[in-house]
């Protein structure tokens, strides 16, 4: 709730920046904001997933990603995260969000996005995002017929294969008993 009112802002002032192709890269410039920060002054690490999620928005407002998703009724969802810390982003300081997709598999739309200040990376999340209609998967094909394909060469690290896998729980449909081992 606490970004529902600048994520509707970015998603008005996105459609009226420059467009962009879903395959390319988004780069969005932000300062941080009192609400960013934890009491030790700095944005909070639960913030940065959130602020992330504004990068993704940008890059989908300003592809017509998001206008063509919410025609078909399709939202997206976050089906798994990982981030590394290099550097604390303090109050008041400009970086931008880099967000850009760096490969699909049947389940996801894989994003890498950035949290850069003064050239240097200060963040890296990757995330694996799922589209679903009526709390039903949107399949591949799907999304290349709306979106049209990726372009060649746009492969994902083996890396994010092995985590997905060693990281997934079971599917919704699926039983998942909280059990500590």
């Amino acid at each position: 709730m606490h970004l529902l009112l600048r994520t509707l802002l970015l998603l008005f002032t996105s459609s009226r920046r420059p467009p962009l192709s879903i395959w390319g890269s988004s780069s969005l410039q932000l300062r941080v904001l009192p609400t960013d920060i934890d009491i030790a002054m700095h944005v909070n690490n639960g913030m940065y997933f959130s602020l992330m999620d504004l990068g993704r928005f940008d890059l989908m407002a300003r592809s017509g990603t998001w206008k063509k998703m919410r025609r078909r009724g399709w939202s997206p969802v976050a089906a798994g995260e990982t981030i590394a810390f290099r550097k604390s982003l303090q109050l008041w300081q400009q970086y931008t969000i880099e967000t850009r997709i760096i490969g699909l598999d049947t389940k996801a739309i894989y994003f890498e996005q950035r949290m850069v200040a003064d050239g240097e990376i200060y963040a890296r999340a990757h995330i694996a995002t799922r589209l679903v209609s009526k709390g039903k998967p949107v399949s591949q094909d799907e999304i290349f017929r709306e979106f049209g394909e990726p372009p060649a060469g746009l492969e994902l690290p083996e890396w994010i294969h092995e985590w997905r896998e060693t990281n997934a729980l079971p599917g919704s449909r699926r039983e998942a008993p909280h059990v500590w081992h």
